[in-house]
């Protein structure tokens, strides 16, 4: 939150965990605008393999300070969601951070 919360921009990043949800590393992945990222769930995919992580959690900020997630952040959890799975990597969680606060997915009941 206190990285990403301020910033005039999306950035979408990921939490890469081993088998114990130990944290192998958090990287930035893609950068965006004011109001969106592009985000290719295969660059998810193969820094997984890369990493031989076990499970991963996604996020990305809000820059309006809204913390509600958007249709395309649905969609693209469902997609990156999907895409880990072939590879038997578990996706724990999908985070919105603002500058105010968090969401989770999962605590929302959304994965």
């Amino acid at each position: 939150m206190a990285r990403l919360g301020h910033l005039d921009y999306e950035v979408f990043g990921l939490i890469l965990l081993d088998k114990r949800h130990r944290v192998i590393e958090c990287i930035d992945l893609f950068r965006g605008t004011i109001d969106g990222a592009s985000v290719h769930p295969r660059e998810v995919v193969k820094l997984a393999l890369l990493k031989s992580a076990a499970a991963c959690i996604v996020y990305h900020n809000h820059p309006s300070g809204v913390r509600e997630p958007s249709q395309a952040d649905e969609l693209i959890t469902a997609r990156v969601k999907e895409a880990l799975a072939l590879i038997d990597v578990r996706l724990i969680d999908h985070l919105i951070l603002t500058g105010t606060g968090i969401l989770s997915f999962a605590q929302q009941g959304l994965l």
